[in-house]
């Protein structure tokens, strides 16, 4: 690399996620655990990289002051403390480490159910004030009851599949999950309204969204048996902690164990903290030795993957991609890249003063519509080189589609086998109004080496590399453009790498691509509009 890498490790985490970044001559790490907001917002300009934990806020203010940031790299599976948004909007790529603390956090889960279900932090509080409470502190066996598990992720399948080990029943709600891969994991899935109605014991595990902040409010503990067990190490904010308060006061459920709330730590005398029916700890989900080295690896292996081969893992906001399919998927997205500035400056000369492109259409056909995430990949390079062309603020893969979409573009992809007559090609379409303008790609393979092709303008069939200054002209088709055109360059002092002509199917017309080694100023291309036969003339730099 022609420069470090900086990254930040703003909170404290294990010692080897510094250990993993520093073997990589390309990164320079700089650890600050404990780093202040006010420290933070100062200092973030100077990073390329930044890993966090849960302390540390990446606000949309410390994002706006991060001029360099391209990744940030979250040590666990939440990113609540992350403006995900904000940072997608200025192309910075979010990264969490999924897997690292599943297996702690669902082992939690279990603990606080059995902890709920023995009594075991009440008998162990009396038994240590002198009392000997057998009899009160009475509990429940766990064999045969029936669990209900909110969420099949990661973690919740963890849940369910030590939950059938201990011979419970369980079933399952998770709409991003079919029922034969349930099945699989020996869940029954069942809608919330049964799973409510059905379950002994219930343990939520889904992210904190729109849809499933307050998933758990009164009407949804009003459908639980009122000797329902309710447990949530997940994320505060599913569970209504007012409306909780209120059903466990009614005996409307029978206990609750929560490693998280909606505010951590929780205010002085809260409600539920006191509450002689709930276990709770201090999120300590994710807390063992071994889950907070294995995310502090994984985040940072993460880190070096995109810093050493440009690999996108567990991103949150753009396709995950792997560091194989990237590497086929590269001369595709740089042919996309270059269709979506082509398109975009032909319309762009068309349309003068007046929004040039309503809505864009791209075609992904064989080789790169088979690869995974590899059609949205080119379409998102299409809207790259299509927005850089007319945009002061960065664009990249992650917010492109954002872009476009804050200006009303209409984008839509195509995944095709074949086309009619190439295996594999890129197809760029865009529209404004009755205009429109097509451009078409592919790849040759010669030999070891790759080489991109244009194939297709409009209706014109070419074949040109596509790179560079191209002089695009259309013309009449008679003897003598082709000379005109050349002498004219030639006096001007404009060398001529290549010339492609292209037939289509308006008799009379044709098409000629003039590759060149410089930029045509305003009055050269005047000169060239107005020399006899020549219908339009326009420069696009690829």
């Amino acid at each position: 690399m022609s420069f470090a890498f900086r990254v930040l490790i703003s909170d404290d985490m294990s010692s080897h996620a510094a250990e993993v970044l520093e073997r990589c001559d390309g990164i320079e790490v700089d650890v600050r655990g404990g780093l202040s907001a006010a420290d933070l917002l100062s200092t973030i300009g100077e990073y390329h990289g930044l890993l966090v934990r849960s302390r540390t806020k990446v606000t949309a203010e410390v994002i706006a002051a991060a001029g360099k940031l391209e990744v940030i790299g979250r040590a666990g599976i939440g990113v609540d403390n992350i403006d995900v948004s904000a940072a997608s909007r200025r192309g910075i790529i979010v990264e969490n480490a999924p897997s690292g603390n599943a297996v702690t956090t669902a082992e939690h889960a279990i603990c606080l159910l059995l902890s709920l279900v023995r009594n075991i932090p009440q008998a162990t509080a009396s038994l240590k004030a002198g009392r000997w409470e057998k009899n009160k502190l009475s509990g429940h066996e766990l064999l045969g009851k029936t669990l209900g598990v909110i969420g099949l992720g990661n973690i919740g399948r963890i849940v369910a599949d030590r939950a059938r080990g201990l011979k419970m029943r369980v079933v399952g709600h998770d709409p991003f999950i079919g029922k034969d891969a349930a099945a699989r994991l020996g869940v029954e899935l069942v809608t919330l309204d049964v799973l409510f109605a059905t379950s002994d014991f219930i343990t939520i595990h889904t992210p904190l969204t729109s849809e499933t902040r307050g998933l758990i409010d009164q009407h949804a503990l009003a459908k639980m048996k009122p000797t329902a067990l309710l447990v949530n190490a997940a994320r505060g904010g599913i569970v209504d902690e007012s409306a909780l308060v209120r059903a466990l006061e009614a005996g409307k459920i029978a206990g609750v164990a929560l490693d998280v709330f909606e505010t951590e730590p929780p205010p002085p005398n809260h409600p539920l903290v006191a509450h002689p029916n709930v276990v709770c700890t201090p999120h300590l989900g994710a807390s063992t030795e071994e889950a907070q080295a294995k995310v502090a690896i994984e985040v940072a292996e993460q880190m070096v993957a995109y810093v050493e081969r440009r690999e996108i893992r567990n991103a949150i906001n753009v396709a995950s991609v792997s560091g194989e399919v990237r590497t086929q998927l590269s001369p595709w997205q740089e042919l996309s890249h270059q269709l979506g500035a082509l398109v975009g400056q032909l319309a762009k000369a068309e349309a003068k003063d007046a929004p040039f492109i309503d809505s864009l259409t791209v075609e992904v056909i064989g080789e790169a519509s088979e690869m995974t995430g590899g059609t949205t990949a080119c379409t998102s390079s299409v809207l790259v080189g299509l927005l850089r062309m007319f945009m002061d603020l960065p664009v990249n893969d992650v917010n492109s589609f954002i872009i476009a979409g804050d200006r009303g573009l209409e984008v839509s992809e195509v995944k095709r086998h074949r086309d009619r007559d190439l295996a594999s090609a890129v197809a760029v379409t865009a529209r404004r109004g009755e205009s429109m303008h097509c451009v078409k790609g592919t790849l040759y393979h010669i030999g070891d080496r790759v080489e991109a092709r244009l194939v297709q303008i409009d209706d014109f069939i070419v074949e040109a590399p596509p790179r560079g200054v191209l002089l695009v002209v259309r013309n009449d088709d008679q003897p003598g453009v082709i000379g005109a055109v050349g002498t004219l360059l030639g006096k001007r002092g404009i060398n001529v790498n290549s010339l492609h002509v292209g037939t289509g199917t308006t008799p009379g017309v044709a098409m000629a691509l003039w590759n060149l080694d410089s930029e045509l100023d305003g009055s050269v291309m005047e000169e060239i509009r107005a020399l006899d036969l020549i219908q339009s003339a326009n420069m696009v730099e690829l």
